[in-house]
């Protein structure tokens, strides 16, 4: 076949891949604009006054962009008869995250480490009911929590919110732990073994460090499930003690006064700023670390 008779099939094809790949493209980019679209709409309205929010529509940009709403959300809004704003309920939010987070990921790492490379009788039973225990729905477990909290006497507070996170998220990052300990050579482990390591110091100096990608899926997992949680925060907290995603919801479901939109649309995206913020600095390490741990065992 002459060269010219070849060119004159590739040339074909070539041009239908590259339509077809821009209509995939137009496709994603119509998908990606209808997700973003409330995202649109939440930031527009925040950046409006009350005025012009009654005078323009939905979509339209702010003719003049102020920060007004955004500094009576975080300060001046009232939550309930708390006119505080949200920043001492986003401290709470914080100061029951990060403990909740790191307790929980440690533990998991330890659960993993000790049913893969320290093998005992009943590791797997144990590991079955763990596993099991991450497909338990929220409302299963809120009644017998409360009673354990009542009895500890943290009841209404951060520090049993705390527990309840850590406890609740112990079948996730045991399980995310667990399948990629699966993965690590046992000889490692056995090397370490002969030369006098224990227990603790072969987890802390050689299989920790080791799964770096699975502690950022572990972290990012839990820090979005505990700050984005609301059942919890309004079944165990009460007044001061509440979270942020219960004082979003009291400032948003209040009925007294005129409706501000602007301040409600404000005070969501300052209620999700950190969960976007970890998937944007971490979100590329997620996927990788799921691949790492993608393992059978």
């Amino acid at each position: 076949m002459s060269r010219t008779a070849i060119s004159g099939i590739v040339r074909p094809r070539g041009l239908k891949n590259t339509l077809l790949r821009l209509l995939l493209f137009a496709i994603l980019g119509l998908f990606c604009l209808y997700y973003l679209m409330p995202l649109f709409v939440m930031i527009s309205t925040s950046l409006k006054s009350l005025e012009e929010i009654h005078t323009s529509s939905l979509i339209s940009l702010p003719k003049e962009v102020t920060f007004a709403a955004w500094q009576k959300a975080w300060s001046a809004a009232c939550v309930g008869v708390r006119c505080t704003g949200l920043q001492p309920y986003f401290m709470n939010s914080i100061l029951m995250v990060v403990p909740a987070v790191a307790i929980s990921t440690l533990l998991g790492a330890l659960n993993g480490y000790a049913l893969t490379k320290w093998k005992f009788p009943g590791a797997d039973i144990i590991f079955a009911l763990m596993l099991f225990g991450s497909f338990i729905p929220f409302q299963v477990v809120l009644l017998p929590m409360a009673r354990m909290l009542g009895y500890f006497g943290l009841a209404g507070s951060v520090y049993g919110l705390i527990l309840v996170h850590t406890v609740y998220g112990l079948a996730f990052t045991t399980l995310f732990f667990r399948n990629f300990f699966v993965g690590v050579s046992d000889g490692i482990v056995h090397a370490a073994k002969i030369d006098g390591a224990g227990f603790f110091r072969i987890f802390f100096t050689l299989l920790l460090p080791m799964s770096l990608p699975t502690i950022v899926v572990a972290v990012i997992w839990q820090f979005t499930q505990i700050w984005n949680d609301f059942l919890f925060g309004v079944a165990f907290t009460v007044g001061d003690s509440n979270p942020v995603t219960v004082a979003l919801n009291n400032i948003v479901a209040s009925s007294t006064g005129v409706k501000e939109y602007n301040v409600d649309m404000a005070a969501a995206i300052i209620a999700a700023l950190p969960t976007l913020l970890v998937y944007i600095v971490a979100g590329k390490y997620f996927v990788r670390g799921l691949a790492a741990g993608a393992v059978k065992g």
